[in-house]
């Protein structure tokens, strides 16, 4: 029996092979010849580094957009000069002032001159293939800003909750919205941007939700690991930007919520896969049990369903509470999928909300 102690110094390799030919990760039961990505991510955990702190010294500091930056920390706190280097979205090298990896990602203005594959592709499919897609987009904005566009674009082709067949209406259950915004925010936070060839996906199709980013877990993170909250950041300067834009709230926490959300809305916990060089996050839609809803929301759905649809006011009437109130519980049923809102927007005086069977979106009845 031999004892293998850890190495502080990877990548190791098969001599006769070579570093390039002989060098194998452990992913999941299995082991795979690591590619040139994988070598440089195992010395970079070696060094402490993180790719997006690394300099970009082909462009000066000005290739980080400082206007764009300072409108998205807005909100937060005023974003001053000096904050760009303290934040590492730039960086000294060789005496000069120049962008990282992760300050081009973020506000790079030619982010996509460095990393071509920088950006989120989202798309509806008929049925449970990619035989036939129903709509579909490119997300290029800056990623603080795709990662909400993204959401939409998930809430607009998937928020529905049956199906009628002949005569017979078979339930289905909508997304929970909430677990498909942290699995988003997770993929962009936890991308491996060294790797080229593939960008960000979001694919909603009738049964699922699937968000994949380029990049396997961290080394010596397994499946295991994540679901029990145990995380290791890969992309230190995205972790804190994002952070501190309130997009992230803690590392770590992103997936045990994902689970719970899930659970909460009577749906199975999400399938976490390690997939080629590639993870997945897959959201299962059949529902194993009815979505918790606590009294007052019962009260709520029983009052909307008995009505031609109610307003918040109305709502708030029926059910004793304030206006505040009953506009945070009808966000919430909103989110479960058990209802849905209509109207020009949120400050449209007839807006009302409806049981989702009654609604007229498209796609909702197939």
């Amino acid at each position: 029996m031999a004892e293998v102690f850890p190495s502080y110094s990877p990548p190791h390799y098969l001599v006769a092979d070579g570093a390039e030919l002989g060098t194998f990760i452990r992913v999941g039961p299995s082991n795979r010849k690591a590619d040139q990505s994988m070598r440089e991510e195992l010395r970079r955990t070696v060094r402490n580094e993180s790719y997006d702190e690394q300099p970009v010294p082909v462009m000066n500091s000005e290739a980080v957009d400082f206007r764009a930056a300072s409108e998205l920390f807005a909100p937060f706190r005023k974003l001053a000069a000096g904050d760009m280097e303290s934040l590492h979205l730039v960086t000294r090298h060789q005496r000069r002032l120049v962008p990282t990896n992760g300050g081009i990602l973020l506000f790079g203005s030619q982010r996509e001159a460095i990393f071509p594959d920088a950006w989120i592709q989202v798309g509806r499919f008929a049925g449970s293939t990619r035989t036939r897609i129903l709509d579909a987009r490119e997300i290029h904005d800056y990623p603080a800003v795709a990662i909400p566009l993204a959401v939409e674009f998930v809430q607009k082709n998937a928020l529905r909750s049956f199906r009628i067949e002949g005569v017979r209406r078979e339930e289905r259950w909508s997304i929970p919205l909430p677990a498909v915004r942290e699995a988003i925010t997770n993929a962009v936070t936890h991308a491996d941007y060294s790797q080229r060839g593939a960008p960000i996906r979001v694919l909603v199709f009738d049964d699922r939700v699937e968000v994949e980013n380029p990049g396997l877990l961290p080394f010596g993170l397994t499946v295991d690991d994540i679901q029990n909250g145990v995380s290791k950041l890969r992309n230190r300067v995205i972790g804190r930007v994002f952070k501190e834009l309130g997009l992230i709230e803690q590392w770590g926490s992103g997936i045990p919520r994902m689970i719970d959300t899930c659970r909460e809305n009577g749906l199975p916990a999400p399938d976490l896969q390690e997939i080629g060089t590639h993870f997945r996050v897959t959201f299962r839609l059949q529902s194993v049990s009815r979505a918790v809803v606590d009294p007052v929301g019962s009260r709520i759905l029983a009052a909307i369903e008995a009505s031609n649809g109610l307003s918040t006011r109305q709502v708030a009437e029926v059910v004793a509470l304030s206006p505040r109130s009953a506009r945070t519980r009808l966000k919430a049923l909103v989110e479960k999928g058990l209802i849905v809102e209509v109207g020009s927007g949120p400050t449209d005086p007839k807006r009302v909300y409806l049981p989702v069977e009654r609604t007229g979106r498209p796609g909702e009845a197939e």
